[in-house]
């Protein structure tokens, strides 16, 4: 028995590790019903059971006295619930396959570690895994096509290991992104009479033109983007384009129809209905803004939330050349004033960033495995990808948040050496971040190589495929048999996300699949879920997902819902009864962080 801090962790067993799914070849029996009815008596004894409820709030209620005889059994029965829940989860990209994580590395709980500051130099507190945080960064630097980090290469990589998922790598990458190209720059401030320390201060650097804005920059992302890009632009004051195309003050709203083909400016990007932002009128919406002198913020997607597409990073990325090239766009100058002496400073008026929040960890494999994806990293031309985030947590996997941001070493807008008091420059978005997410990475990259990792994403690829076909196959018909309207199941090409009509509450919860509800004419709605075939899927769990759906009342007759009163929808599911008394308002899933 494994004891950690007085706990026993028999129950933590290794039968869904990412290992064993990977070693599980998803396409070597034929008749795969009859394989799938010899699934392990763990997995048949969860499902001969129903879901142990989640205790109420009141049984955790603290007090004065503690909870010292009740805690046990209340850890027991959370236990209970969350082994169920993970049991059968589907609805969220998140790799639920992290035995591997309590059985190497439960000791670490033992420890505070830190990573505060810069990943490359260590700190004064020495309870760190910044060697495995620098081992991990290398390892993705190498993945995405650029030079590990050099500290006097500008073109090498500069990143950290996040302690929130990719929105902190998200919103960190904005405001790199808004200062760079604004022209802003940090100074080294002497010390006060009051205080002898030297500050970091932001300052602003004077255009060499007289382009009133060209320290004024815009932002544009698709309407299927995370909902921390539009969070993130708001809080660091970066206005859309639509923001800034329909401001009556700037003049231009004479031209969206023109330029977008509507009324007023879009504040997004239009994608296509596969969830891929629309090349045509990202690149006519650059071309406006940047014609106008204003420095530009883009970002693309790979693996939207809802659906799991990919931008095509590679075409965007070339065709936005030819528009910075045509307005002057590369190697503006900005004046600078150091220590009472004027120099120039050289900065692009554009900055790319794309959030790979979950594609961003995988595509690689499958591309080693031939699959068609779009070519997304820092070995991409000039212009160039500029930053790229990803989410630890979703995939490789990790039992809570995590996620790396990578930029390249001469956009950083690093602060310079600081004095010796000063344990690691204060480089991240964070102060302190835990050191325990570095180890966790790392440990997942060195116990797993290329080949593993091609297989495992290619087999989460292949479900998600078996998925589409058994829901096409069985479900589908079912429901024509039934009179019931249609099943509408989509699949984003190359996506793990398999999205069909909702069915009934019952299967929602027990599969946790996330919904989104959507206008259909004035006063209706429809709610669509989604799945994604993490590598803690088996064909199995899908298998027994269909025979829920086959059942008569697996499904309302109707999709479309009658709503009655002009209230928003939320993007998160909401019962069916409670969103009978909402209006629908245009929307899409901006869902999971």
């Amino acid at each position: 028995m494994k004891v950690v801090g007085g706990v026993s962790t028999d129950h933590l067993s290794r039968t869904h590790t990412q290992g064993d799914v990977m070693a599980h070849d998803r396409n070597d029996t034929p008749d795969r019903e009859a394989d799938h009815a010899t699934a392990s008596r763990d997995e048949e004894e969860a499902a001969a059971h129903k879901a142990p409820p989640m205790p109420p709030d009141s049984a955790f209620k603290l007090g004065p006295a503690g909870l010292k005889e009740k805690r046990p059994r209340l850890l027991a029965d959370l236990q209970r619930y969350l082994d169920h829940q993970r049991h059968y989860f589907l609805g969220y990209q998140v790799n639920q396959g992290l035995d591997d994580v309590a059985y190497d590395l439960s000791d670490l709980l033992r420890v505070h570690t830190n990573n505060i500051g810069d990943p490359f130099k260590d700190s004064n507190l020495r309870t760190h895994t910044k060697p495995l945080e620098r081992a991990v960064l290398a390892y993705y630097a190498d993945l995405w096509g650029i030079a590990p980090h050099d500290e006097k290469d500008p073109k090498s990589a500069w990143g950290y290991v996040l302690s929130m998922g990719s929105s902190e790598g998200n919103i960190y990458g904005l405001l790199n992104a808004r200062d760079f190209v604004s022209g802003k720059h940090l100074l080294l401030e002497r010390g006060t009479s009051e205080s002898r320390v030297p500050r970091l201060a932001m300052a602003q650097a004077t255009p060499v033109t007289g382009n009133p804005n060209a320290t004024v920059p815009v932002i544009l992302f698709s309407r299927e983007s995370h909902y921390s890009i539009a969070k993130s632009a708001h809080t660091l004051g970066i206005p859309t384009f639509g923001a800034m195309g329909n401001d009556p003050k700037r003049g231009y709203l004479k031209d969206a129809r023109r330029v977008m083909g509507t009324p007023t400016w879009p504040t997004e990007v239009p994608s296509h209905d596969d969830g891929r932002i629309d090349v045509d009128g990202l690149v006519r919406a650059v071309d406006y803004f940047a014609e106008k002198g204003h420095p530009v913020v883009v970002v693309l997607n790979l693996g939207t939330t809802f659906k799991g597409a990919y931008d095509d990073v590679e075409e965007a990325v070339s065709r936005l050349g030819g528009v910075f090239e045509r307005h002057g766009m590369y190697d503006r100058e900005f004046t600078v004033e150091r220590d009472g002496k004027k120099e120039r400073i050289k900065r692009d008026g554009f900055w790319i960033h794309v959030d790979g929040a979950l594609g961003a960890n995988y595509v690689p494999f499958l591309a080693k495995a031939g699959v068609a994806v779009p070519k997304f990293d820092f070995s991409l031309p000039r212009p160039g990808v500029s930053s790229i985030v990803a989410s630890g947590h979703k995939y490789p996997g990790c039992p809570w948040p995590c996620g790396v941001f990578m930029t390249r070493r001469g956009l950083q807008l690093q602060p310079p050496p600081m004095a010796d008091y000063v344990g690691s420059p204060d480089t991240t978005f964070a102060g302190s971040r835990n050191g325990f997410s570095a180890a966790v990475l790392w440990n997942f990259f060195a116990e797993h190589s290329h080949d593993d990792q091609v297989r495992m994403a290619k087999g989460c690829h292949d479900t998600a495929v078996y998925t589409a076909r058994r829901l096409e196959e069985k479900v589908a018909p079912r429901l024509r048999e039934l009179g019931k309207d249609p099943l509408e199941r989509e699949l984003t090409r190359h996506s793990f996300s398999v999205r069909f009509r909702a069915p009934v509450e019952r299967i929602i919860e027990k599969y946790s699949l996330a919904t989104v509800t959507v206008p259909f004419g004035e006063s209706s709605v429809k709610t669509y879920v989604h799945l994604f075939t993490m590598p803690h899927v088996t064909e199995a769990l899908i298998d027994e997902l269909i025979a829920d759906l086959m059942e008569e009342d697996a499904f309302p007759a109707s999709a479309v819902r009658p709503v009655a009163t002009r209230a928003l929808i939320p993007e998160q599911h909401t019962p069916a009864e409670e969103t009978e008394v909402l209006y629908s308002v245009a929307m899409t899933d901006r869902g999971f962080a």
